[in-house]
């Protein structure tokens, strides 16, 4: 392809965001152009925190003022310039926590019209007034349940769990709920004082003096003679019901001990005034096509658009409303239908999406907001993504390029890089062994390129990670599992092997492994340690055999390793305090009298006063949105003068946080801990990060891969159960192969490792592979193959066999 195949050429020059080395690279516009490179090499820097940064600041410059700071913004990029570049619009992977009265409808927007339609078009109570759009959702104040204030749900206490046991007496502790110690004591006392015996057993009390103990609102105040062995004096003691008493300390109470115990006594209720929807009875009165707001939100897409095509077509002028907005929805469900995402509800909440799905919906909606000459940049499309829901995808982006847009895609998926116009490959390696440009041509070229990592992959000339099968040791089976779309499914997970849980997207695999099979280990392992053999299994299933042979529950998803800046790479691993003792045994600390703890950041005595040891601190901005810089007394050190006047072998603290882990493990070699700690690390593919980069600038891939490197530091053997959630999301395949290279290092120790997995290598990879489906929603929650990853590939039920018979032949 030559320069006249594109419209143009976004240039950048002398870009030195992150690890980017004065990075100078032409990308062509209305082009499919893939970013690739291993992970930490610099690819969202160039596509994310240069490219589309600049598009941003390059926007908010003509916005007003006083305005911008209504704006989330990011900081300006440091490059040189970039030339040729459009608008941009980024849809990046959220791993922030998504908010309760968010859903797919809000995500898609289609809320918003169908509220619309209702307040438009809906069928009315006779006599009943018209509602606006706004009385059809739970998140205003004109929609919400006057009850539940629109959330559906809210912690209400049960008879149940206040009295566990009513043959107790009130004397002995029947109202569990109750406070213990004196305030216990003085309840005790005014029930006994009001004529209400204490000494029988619970059950054996009227009825109305139950109900009046467990959920009076009313608080009478009696009056309390003294008591041999309490109180040795009158006074006034004031009356709090269980419901009361529970409910005052979740709302009032400081002590999360208190907070914790107070929730045991309490359960999540569906709202009995609006059935759970959210919204008050008017709007819940208005009807479509015989069904009320909440009843169409409860629908899947796929129902949802059988219901509404007949609306569609209805004629005549009173129908005018209605038939334009159904087509516009018709038109917006038609486009996530071809997404494979047909099994999902407008009502169901965006906390139960995983982030591929999130994407998708976030994707189908800028496929129908019409905008020409912009550059979508995103972050990973294909992640978490089954190969079969990947293909879907891939013809959206190509019709967003056929709009007249450019797509600029951070992808480690070596299908989709295939599908791509152009590559530009950053590397070769990680940290500060990449930030360069590789390659940036066309797809085919980068098969000349010796030192791309990518190119080895993309051309097959990498060394395959698959190996030869374990033979089982034994089953963990679980039957009669009923959960989601899960019904009356039975599956067996071998002993001492690898197995991957396969399947489309919504077919049951995390509901499979991350929920029911984690809460059966959990509650049988936690049972075995109290000695209580009459405990009974709370989750959904009926028979469970095999998991006594394990002694230990390890389970390792995405969740961040730290919620603040002062966790850290090195606190989380355990080789910081290693490492503080070390500054604390030279004899310049011993002469100061300076314990390990003086070289902690968070400790006053040794870190920086003025930002108290975070390192940065906020920069207020004339009408702009807060930025943070480095902290102008240590300058991201962290710690005080006095406190770096130590050294280790020439070192100080701060500059042993600032080692990436590579140079930190040559620099602690000698040290057992330490060392083993690093090269595990480095291991697993992470040698590019800083001991003492915060835990919120890691990814979840990197946060995920930081605890399977922290559990295989550990020296102990055994018998552990290891579940993993996508442990390959957001990987380079040769990261990919680092992984299982690991992973099989805790097999090969006893361990049985289980893995939600949609990556054909790691599949391939595995010993044995049980694949759900047949399809996602109502369509799947069956087990549809099992065997080794040969046998699942040759069966001919199995959406997951045929892409992996490719993967295998390769």
């Amino acid at each position: 392809m030559t320069d006249s195949t594109w419209d143009g050429y976004v240039r950048v020059r002398g870009a030195t965001e992150h690890n980017l080395a004065a990075v100078d690279v032409d990308i062509p516009r209305n082009a499919f152009v893939a970013f690739t490179g291993v992970s930490g090499s610099g690819k969202s820097s160039l596509a994310f925190s240069t490219l589309y940064a600049e598009a941003q600041r390059r926007y908010f410059e003509s916005v007003a003022p006083y305005a911008r700071r209504l704006l989330q913004q990011v900081g300006a990029p440091h490059v040189a310039s970039i030339t040729g570049l459009p608008p941009a619009v980024a849809l990046q992977q959220r791993r922030g926590s998504p908010s309760s009265r968010s859903s797919v409808g809000t995500i898609t927007t289609m809320s918003n019209l169908l509220r619309m339609l209702y307040s438009r078009a809906g069928t009315y109570p006779d006599g009943a007034s018209l509602l606006s759009a706004e009385a059809f959702s739970p998140n205003t104040v004109a929609g919400a349940c006057p009850r539940c204030g629109g959330l559906g749900e809210f912690h209400d206490v049960t008879t149940e769990l206040l009295v566990p046991d009513p043959s107790l007496t009130i004397r002995e502790g029947a109202i569990a709920a109750w406070p213990g110690a004196w305030q216990g004591a003085n309840l005790r006392s005014i029930v006994s004082g009001m004529g209400i015996d204490i000494d029988v057993p619970w059950r054996t009390l009227k009825k109305k003096d139950r109900e009046w103990l467990l959920f009076t609102d009313e608080h009478p105040k009696v009056w309390i003679d003294p008591e041999e062995g309490r109180v040795d004096h009158s006074y006034e003691g004031k009356f709090w019901s269980a419901r009361s008493h529970v409910m005052h300390v979740l709302a009032d109470s400081n002590s999360e001990r208190m907070r914790d115990r107070a929730l045991q006594f309490t359960e999540t209720v569906r709202c009995p005034m609006c059935s759970g929807s959210g919204l008050r009875a008017d709007a819940l009165a208005v009807t479509i096509a015989g069904r009320s707001i909440s009843e169409i939100n409860a629908l899947s897409l796929t129902e949802l658009a059988a219901v509404l095509r007949p609306v569609a077509e209805l004629s005549g002028e009173a129908a005018e409303v209605a038939v334009r907005i159904t087509a516009d929805l018709l038109a917006r469900i038609d486009v996530l239908l071809e997404l494979g995402l047909g099994y999902l509800a407008l009502g169901r909440s965006s906390t139960t999406l995983s982030p591929g799905e999130t994407q998708r919906l976030r994707i189908a909606t800028q496929l129908r907001s019409g905008l020409f000459g912009v550059v979508y940049v995103l972050d990973e499309p294909s992640a978490g993504l089954h190969p079969a829901d990947a293909e879907p995808l891939l013809d959206v982006l190509d019709q967003l390029k056929a709009s007249g847009n450019s797509l600029f895609v951070v992808e480690h998926d070596m299908d989709v890089v295939r599908r791509a116009d152009w590559v530009v490959d950053i590397g070769p390696a990680a940290g500060e062994g990449g930030g360069r440009v590789v390659y940036s041509g066309p797809v085919a070229g980068l098969e000349e390129i010796e030192e791309s990592v990518t190119g080895r992959h993309l051309f097959g000339r990498a060394e395959s990670v698959q190996r030869e099968t374990r033979p089982t040791q034994g089953w963990l089976t679980l039957a009669g599992v009923t959960r989601h779309n899960l019904q009356d499914l039975t599956a067996e997970f071998p002993h001492a092997v690898l197995t991957a849980v396969t399947g489309v997207s919504g077919s049951g695999k995390s509901t499979l492994v991350s929920q029911v099979l984690f809460e059966v280990a959990r509650h049988r392992l936690e049972t075995a340690a109290d000695e209580d053999e009459d405990a009974q299994i709370e989750v959904d299933v009926a028979e469970v055999s095999g998991i006594e042979t394990f002694t230990r529950l390890v389970r390792v998803d995405q969740r961040p390793i730290g919620r603040t800046p002062r966790s850290t790479l090195a606190t989380y691993v355990g080789m910081f305090d290693i490492v503080r003792k070390l500054f604390a045994a030279t004899d310049e600390a011993k002469a100061r009298g300076w314990a390990p703890g003086r070289f902690s950041f968070n400790v006053a005595d040794g870190r920086c006063p003025t930002c108290q040891g975070d390192g940065f601190v906020e920069v207020e901005l004339l009408f702009l949105p807060g930025t943070y810089g480095p902290c102008p007394t240590c300058h991201g050190d962290r710690y005080n003068p006095e406190t770096l006047e130590i050294t280790w072998r020439d070192k100080t603290i701060a500059q042993v946080l600032h080692m990436s882990v590579d140079e930190a493990a040559m620099f602690f070699a000698d040290i057992t801990g330490a060392s083993r700690s690093l090269e595990t690390l480095r291991d697993i593919g992470l040698g590019y990060l800083r001991l003492g980069q915060p835990a919120t600038e890691l990814s979840g891939g990197e946060a995920q891969r930081i605890k399977i490197a922290t559990e295989l530091q550990r020296t102990r053997r055994g018998t552990a159960l290891y579940l993993l959630d996508e442990p390959t999301a957001g990987l380079h395949p040769s990261d990919v192969a680092l992984l299982m290279r690991q992973l099989h290092l805790l097999v090969d120790a006893g361990n049985t490792v289980v893995m939600v997995e949609h990556d054909l290598d790691a599949i391939a990879s595995a010993d044995w592979v049980i694949d759900l489906g047949p399809g996602g929603g109502d369509n799947g929650g069956t087990v549809v193959a099992t065997g080794t990853p040969a046998e699942v590939a040759a069966s001919p039920d199995s959406i997951t066999g045929p892409y992996l018979a490719r993967r295998l032949q390769s």
